[in-house]
């Protein structure tokens, strides 16, 4: 079945994105907001985001008129309870996107497949509070969502078969490369990459190098077009802290205790590109490099 619309509910960094690029494939999309002010907000961060990629030629100014066509922010649940699928884009907390399940799953029609964006959390537990628990899929996209090719699908207990080929269907039509985990904390990206960033901030917390030669050694010598700080920063060192706090009470490794310097950094406000500094300063999205890193 073709899907001609869906829901998000939660505008922020991974909901805009998907958002973003549903739209882009010419799919319509109602973003669900908890706020009037926080609608705005999210949509003019959206804009902020296209107008981004209009100056670097990433999109034309007629896509950009396309996209915004086809995104709708709202605080009315009704407003996007009818649709071809859901997709719940809230933070990585438990007893939220229970919340947000167990609302939703009173609103929809009972054939509407919902899918949890979570990258720690239990896709079982979530799912259990929908009322749909065989209606009801992981799909853990890697930010951002525009450009990234995959997409981690995970089945909870319950998870029917149906649902499952619904999901592959929807992360074609992206355009995505789906790959297929089993329900475990962290799964496989989110559990491979916090130990190596978590490295890399102890390395600048001992003084051996600084954080931009940190990241520099690191795209030069594993070919990586990001560093692991400044991917901290893109993600948000609050969310960062999350993850890595999860996994160490769900796992009991010390390879997921946080760095003392994440949260430092997180308590002082410095959460990276959101709040214009993390383990660099940022201008609107962009980083602002020092002289020695310009001559470079």
């Amino acid at each position: 079945m073709e899907i001609r619309k869906i829901s998000i509910v939660g505008g922020g960094l991974l909901g805009r994105s998907l958002a973003q690029k549903v739209a882009s494939c010419g799919i319509d999309v109602g973003v669900l907001e908890v706020s009037e002010e926080r609608a705005v907000q999210s949509r003019e961060e959206l804009v902020a985001n296209l107008d981004d990629e209009l100056r670097k030629w990433g999109i034309t100014a007629s896509e950009k008129k396309a996209i915004l066509s086809r995104i709708r922010f709202t605080t009315d649940p009704m407003q996007v309870a009818d649709c071809g699928l859901l997709v719940e884009a809230v933070p990585d907390d438990l007893p939220l996107k229970q919340a947000v399940m167990l609302r939703m799953g009173a609103l929809c029609p009972a054939d509407i497949i919902f899918i949890t964006s979570t990258s720690t959390v239990s896709v079982t537990e979530i799912a259990a509070a929908s009322g749909r628990a065989d209606r009801v899929v992981g799909m853990h996209f890697m930010h951002p969502v525009t450009s990234s090719p995959i997409v981690e699908m995970v089945r909870g207990s319950e998870t029917s078969d149906a649902t499952t080929a619904r999901a592959r269907a929807f992360a074609a039509s992206l355009d995505k490369t789906v790959i297929e985990v089993f329900e475990y904390p962290g799964y496989v990206v989110t559990r491979a990459i916090l130990p190596f960033v978590n490295e890399a901030m102890h390395i600048v917390m001992e003084g051996v190098a600084s954080a931009a030669d940190v990241d520099l050694a690191i795209q030069l010598g594993y070919e990586f077009k990001l560093g692991p700080l400044e991917y901290t920063d893109r993600i948000g060192l609050d969310t960062m802290l999350g993850w890595m706090d999860h996994l160490f009470r769900e796992l009991g490794d010390f390879k997921y205790r946080p760095c003392p310097l994440l949260r430092q950094m997180v308590r002082a406000g410095r959460l990276g590109r959101k709040s214009g500094r993390g383990f660099f300063e940022y201008e609107g999205n962009e980083r602002v490099r020092s002289p020695r890193e310009l001559v470079r």
